[in-house]
């Protein structure tokens, strides 16, 4: 019966979606306030549904409640609670429907939330928001139930898929999704603001809290498959450039230079119809994620599907959607007059350039992404683009992204002079130069990868710091520093951010070290200076899985640091190994070790890898979003300060 109720609130939400579409467009072109307004109640209550629709599936999780398909699926009794929960959206059709719940959450904030908003503004921000949802509702409700009845019903379930029984995995999900979801917010202002035939500073104010938010998760998200990757697969590495990889990190990149691009609409009221375009385009990236994922066109652990019919009903929503949005905005893209004239040297033309930097780097993702399955499709030729390409391609914009930052940050609006900027970041250049330097004398007959790489880190982290100390008169310096808004401190910490996880890239591709080999027990390696020592392997019993674990210990000299348990485990319902590997981490590396399979001649395969500031990558994008949660706990953003409210009756473009 709960799966039923369930269900039926389903199908509920879809009627309210459909008419939180209609009638507040109809009431905003009818000037008609009651019309209008019902767009704020059917929001709170569209969320409403979606979630008892939502909790409805989790307890037939939590209960093991195997007459419903999706659970007999991805579910056993053994498996522990955490994962219970977890297996809600580590499947398909579960995973559609936190999407939709999160996308009415968006849809209930904006209507609690967006009392500064012209009303006839908000309601057609509402308006696209629920006819995003409804195409999202219809996706579920006809291609993707997850209430479907088991008939008879099974007695336990075939169980989760043992690489998503994990902390990391079990929160990933979430926060990704938070991100990609939450850019369907700058989606629907943008679409409203050209329906309504109006973008300005005020507007641009509005939309900066929501892409925020946004870009907040979707680095935490990031962050944590980034993280799991690295630590669950055995390989030691944090980013493959897979294709869902890399379908998460193109509207990252793309919401990156939407939030500076929409800074210029905001205080010199240009880059609007490009503040536009990069709204469409954030969100239309995350339609192409959900595509890749779910059409059945590539194999990958990140994959939740493979019905083709279900890629093809993404596909007419990915072009209902940013095909129709992008058919608005040529037929409005000449009203969205610009205002603000600035110089070739100015922050404007250097968040231009961040913008065309970030918007190429995009692009070449996409392509290295998208470029094999056109191959295969168009030609019947197999291509792999891999990681050679994508650093090759990738690389050098990066760095002339972290170069340009810092003068960046510090020029001046609308005119300034280059040469002063420098010379109040020469002290930062000459930090980051000394560190190359000293990198470099440490270093031999290496790549110049790690010194180029921290040289750019230096300068990224300290620019950010110098920018700080710049404000005010050196005796007004510390209270200048404590009357900053906190956009201010979120923008330096973002940046510095930036250059931790660069500095921990560089570290890691540079300079670790690994040992392969077979080990019998009792024999040790050394590794970087360290010993890693084979103690013993025991078999363990998990509490759904066979755990084959060996006991480590790791020593420096005489001085043992750790002992480490990696563990190979078999998970007998789904027939299915993993890998968990054991890392002794720090501020300065991490030494990680791996237990393979017991050799035919005796011993063990081990692996052991030396990984110089690998937590920096992570500890970086954690600075990023802290940057971000700063900016966005701003007062500015909180009330609007300063944000015109556009008339109810205007239309004309600014």
């Amino acid at each position: 019966m709960v799966a039923e109720l369930g269900h039926f609130a389903l199908i509920l939400g879809f009627t309210v979606a459909l008419l939180q579409t209609v009638v507040p467009l109809v009431g905003a072109a009818k000037r008609w306030p009651g019309w209008m307004r019902f767009s704020e109640p059917a929001a709170g209550l569209l969320f409403l549904l979606t979630g008892f629709a939502f909790a409805a599936l989790t307890y037939s999780f939590v209960v093991s409640d195997f007459s419903v398909k999706l659970v007999w699926m991805n579910s056993h009794t053994a498996k522990p609670l955490l994962y219970k929960f977890s297996g809600v959206w580590g499947n398909h059709e579960g995973s559609m429907l936190l999407w939709v719940l999160i996308l009415t959450l968006f849809g209930a904030l904006a209507a609690w939330f967006g009392g500064g908003l012209p009303p006839t503004l908000k309601a057609r921000i509402l308006a696209v928001q629920g006819s995003i949802t409804a195409a999202f509702m219809a996706f579920v409700l006809f291609t993707s139930n997850p209430f479907l009845r088991l008939e008879p019903a099974a007695l336990n379930g075939k169980d989760l898929n043992p690489l998503l029984q994990d902390p990391g995995l079990a929160f990933h999900p979430p926060f990704l999704y938070l991100g990609y979801v939450g850019l369907s917010m700058a989606f629907s202002f943008a679409v409203a603001a050209l329906i309504e035939g109006r973008v300005d500073a005020a507007w641009a104010r509005w939309v900066r809290p929501w892409t925020l938010a946004a870009w907040i998760f979707l680095t935490i998200g990031i962050a944590l498959g980034s993280w799991w990757a690295y630590y669950e697969l055995g390989w030691g590495g944090f980013w493959f450039w897979d294709p869902v990889e890399n379908a998460s990190f193109m509207p990252w990149l793309i919401a990156v230079a939407l939030l500076h691009s929409a800074v210029v609409v905001e205080k010199r009221e240009s880059l609007k119809s490009w503040t536009i375009l990069l709204s469409i385009i954030a969100f239309g990236f995350s339609l192409v994620g959900a595509f890749i994922t779910r059409s059945g066109i590539i194999t990958s652990v990140h994959a939740f599907a493979t019905d083709p019919e279900r890629g093809v009903f993404l596909l007419l929503i990915l072009a209902f959607f940013v095909g129709g949005a992008l058919t608005l905005f040529a037929l409005r893209a000449g009203a969205l007059e610009a205002k603000g004239v600035f110089g070739m040297v100015s922050r404007e033309a250097a968040l231009v350039l961040n913008n065309i930097l970030l918007a190429v780097a995009a692009f070449v993702v996409f392509v290295g992404t998208i470029w094999p399955l056109i191959s295969e499709l168009l030609f019947d030729r197999k291509l792999s683009v891999g990681e050679p390409w994508f650093n090759a391609s990738f690389t050098p914009l990066m760095i002339l992204l972290g170069l340009a930052l810092p003068l960046g940050a510090m020029l001046p609006w609308k005119r300034g002079q280059l040469g002063r900027v420098a010379k109040r970041l020469s002290g930062a250049f000459a930090l980051a130069v000394a560190l190359g330097a000293l990198i470099w004398a440490i270093q031999t007959e290496r790549s110049a990868l790690g010194p180029v790489g921290l040289l750019l880190a230096a300068w990224i982290v300290a620019g950010s710091v110098t920018d700080l100390l710049s404000r005010g008169r050196k005796g007004e310096r510390l209270a200048r520093l404590m009357r900053l808004p906190r956009a201010d401190w979120g923008k330096a910490v973002a940046h510095a951010g930036l250059g931790v996880t660069i500095a921990g890239v560089s570290g890691v591709l540079a300079w670790q070290q690994e040992d392969i080999r077979v080990v019998q027990e009792g024999d040790s390696v050394v590794l970087s200076g360290y010993t890693i020592t084979l103690n013993d392997v025991s078999r363990a019993q998990g509490p759904n899985y066979i755990s084959t674990m060996a006991d480590v210990t790791l020593s420096k000299g005489a001085r043992v640091i750790s002992t480490l348990h990696p563990e190979k485990r078999v998970y007998p319902v789904a027939g299915m190994p993993t890998t968990e590997a054991a890392i002794d981490g720090g501020l300065w590396r991490d030494i990680y070790v791996v237990i393979g399979d017991a050799q035919d001649g005796g011993g063990w395969a081990m692996r052991s890898y030396y990984k110089p500031l690998a937590n920096w990558i992570w500890g970086g994008a954690l600075l990023m979003a802290l940057g971000g949660v700063l900016s966005l706990s701003d007062r500015r953003y909180r009330v609007a300060a300063g944000a015109r409210k556009a008339p109810v009756s205007g239309v004309a473009a600014e």
